[in-house]
């Protein structure tokens, strides 16, 4: 058989870090937002990848910011190499396609995997359309309903903003 094997069972998601997927190990993943000039923002980001990255199959996990904040993509990808990555996943932390997916990201990854020859990459696609997205809707919006009639207290992102509040 040409190309990855698994011994899985389960072949309904992609492979693991435990599977023989030769050449691709270690498999490194940066997500990357857009970046702002607003640190909290860029903070926000930086702090949900550390949180995630336990929760992700693979050895190696950074943040990157498009523009305007470090870490860059580059500054990422090269800490990634670092760390002995093999194949590099860009992962979009954007809500659909546009020009950077189409443009900007591409065109910053292959600027990095130019300083690393041998080492693969590839962007992934943004996060949605994608079902799963309407569930987190519907959790925010019934949490803050839930919250303006005294059922809930606010949530993370809402306590002590004001913002959940009916008018």
């Amino acid at each position: 058989m040409d190309g990855p094997t698994s011994d899985r069972t389960d072949t309904t998601g992609p492979p693991t870090i435990g599977d023989p997927i030769g050449a691709l190990d270690p498999v490194a993943v940066i997500v990357v937002d857009h970046g702002s000039r607003r640190t909290e923002a860029n903070e926000s980001l930086e702090a949900f990848v550390r949180a995630s990255a336990e929760r992700l199959p693979y050895p190696i996990v950074e943040p990157a910011h498009m523009e305007l904040a470090e870490p860059s993509i580059g500054t990422a990808f090269d800490r990634c190499v670092a760390a002995g990555a093999a194949t590099v996943v860009i992962a979009p932390y954007f809500l659909g396609p546009g020009n950077h997916w189409d443009r900007d990201i591409p065109a910053l990854a292959a600027e990095a995997g130019e300083r690393h020859r041998g080492v693969r990459w590839l962007v992934a696609p943004p996060l949605g359309p994608d079902p799963l997205l309407m569930d987190i809707v519907d959790r925010r919006i019934a949490h803050c309903l839930a919250h303006v009639t005294d059922n809930a207290e606010p949530c993370a992102v809402c306590a002590g903003s004001g913002r959940c509040v009916l008018r």
